[in-house]
């Protein structure tokens, strides 16, 4: 039943996903608000199920209390894509993002993921509001968030640049912030699928040490049966009165 229900709950999770461009659309609104409650409906589900199991798991609570009620609100919430709305929603789609890491942690979750990726967009926040305040062309904070991403990404799509001395001196230090960043959270992603591969090696060759270690005592029950009847054994050729005449050998 507990599979059941942590299933029921990624995947209602994952539907989140097309759910955040769906409420940009009034004619898709509705869709969007049954997906957001639907997925707060799961994680109160998995919730109600801990404790009433007792499961002591390392599922965070206030991470779960906290994605439920962020569900909730953008289910609540207008259609549109004004800025407050996309942030409100955005912060949603991390804890989902969040949640979902949790709930497949014991296949190729990271433990220090979730926090490169909240760091990564600590940084990025600060470096929006620093474009913002400081380029003139930044006419918001979405604006700055974006512009702050591709400098540090180093993408440079050319759509907003800055044009004072102050934003391209800021510009620099955002670089070097955001390479640095970036590096870490895909060094925790690219190591996050290399101990997969290394749980996945581990289990192959303790499964076949394991089969080994069984054929081993089974073969050990069957040459102690054989020297106890004083038969031949079967490896080695030699027979139970050979065996005694060795091991008396052996003392003298």
């Amino acid at each position: 039943m507990r599979a059941a229900v942590r299933w029921f709950e990624r995947i209602a999770l994952l539907g989140t996903i097309p759910a955040f461009y769906l409420s940009i659309d009034p004619f898709w609104r509705l869709v969007s608000s049954l997906t957001y409650a639907i997925a707060a409906a799961a994680c109160i589900a998995v919730m109600v199920d801990g404790v009433a199991r007792r499961h002591r798991g390392k599922d965070s609570l206030g991470l779960a209390l906290c994605t439920t009620a962020a569900l909730v609100a953008s289910a609540v919430l207008p259609d549109g894509d004004s800025e407050a709305l996309l942030a409100v929603r955005l912060g949603t789609a991390l804890l989902v993002l969040l949640r979902l890491g949790e709930s497949f942690r014991p296949w190729f979750w990271s433990i220090a993921l979730p926090r490169y990726l909240v760091l990564a967009l600590g940084v990025f926040g600060l470096c929006g509001l620093g474009f913002w305040a400081l380029e003139p062309r930044v006419d918001g904070l979405g604006a700055g968030l974006w512009l702050a991403f591709t400098t540090a990404a180093t993408v440079g799509y050319g759509d907003i640049v800055p044009s004072t001395p102050a934003s391209k001196i800021f510009a620099v230090f955002v670089v070097l912030l955001g390479v640095s960043v970036l590096s870490l959270l895909t060094a925790a992603i690219a190591a996050m699928w290399v101990k997969s591969e290394e749980r996945q090696i581990e289990g192959e060759v303790l499964d076949a040490l394991r089969r080994q270690l069984h054929e081993l005592q089974a073969q050990i029950r069957d040459l102690h049966a054989e020297v106890r009847a004083g038969r031949p054994l079967e490896a080695g050729g030699a027979t139970g009165p050979a065996l005694a005449a060795a091991r008396v050998e052996a003392r003298e």
